[in-house]
């Protein structure tokens, strides 16, 4: 088992894998692959981040990061965020995804990065050093600046060129239901189901 950086030739495997990863995981089907899909052929990529774990030939877990920009004003500030990841469903649990985040996130300081936001579970990233980043009056667009908002959270390596703003996904992160059906076809049938697990807000 070994952690390496993607190449072209682990796309369609990559895809198939983070389809599969959030199929009816936060809502009915998924669209985390699409996002990565869009994502390698957008400015915001960040390539030399994006590392897969292979096991005996097959990928196993897969792991992006992007630019997106904390605005306030007319000032834009770029700002990197993690995601998506994705583990296998029968690898889950084994603590791989800790050494993928841990791997690369290791990486990005080396690289120069100063600080790193994540959309997710606090009880998960809490243990990689990320805090809810309205401590530092940081939001999350389209949240509530008056409220703190926990799933929106940052790591620092380097808190004297943290600014203060609202942070904006890149733009592949808004996708198009539509868009993700047409994308689907390609890949293997899969059942749309609603689950009382899923997020109630989409």
């Amino acid at each position: 088992m070994r952690i390496r950086l993607e190449n072209e030739n682990d796309y369609d495997e990559v895809e198939k894998l983070v389809r599969d990863s959030f199929w009816n995981v936060y809502r009915p089907g998924a669209f985390e692959h699409y996002i990565v899909h869009e994502l390698r052929k957008d400015e915001s990529f960040i390539g030399n981040l994006a590392y897969v774990i292979e096991d005996s030939g097959q990928i196993i877990g897969h792991i992006s990061y992007s630019k997106g920009f904390i605005g306030i004003g007319d000032e834009k500030t770029d700002a990197v965020i993690l995601g998506p990841v994705a583990i296998h469903k029968d690898y889950q649990k084994q603590g791989l995804g800790c050494e993928l985040i841990e791997y690369t996130l290791n990486l990005a300081e080396n690289m120069g990065i100063p600080y790193i936001f994540v959309v997710g579970d606090e009880n998960y990233y809490h243990r990689f050093g990320f805090e809810s980043a309205s401590r530092y009056d940081l939001y999350l667009e389209g949240t509530d600046t008056s409220e703190e908002c926990p799933f929106f959270m940052i790591n620092i390596f380097d808190e004297s060129k943290l600014v203060k703003g609202i942070f904006h996904n890149p733009d592949v992160f808004n996708v198009d239901e539509k868009d993700v059906d047409e994308f689907d076809k390609q890949f293997e049938y899969k059942e749309k189901k609603v689950l009382d697990s899923q997020l109630k807000e989409l």
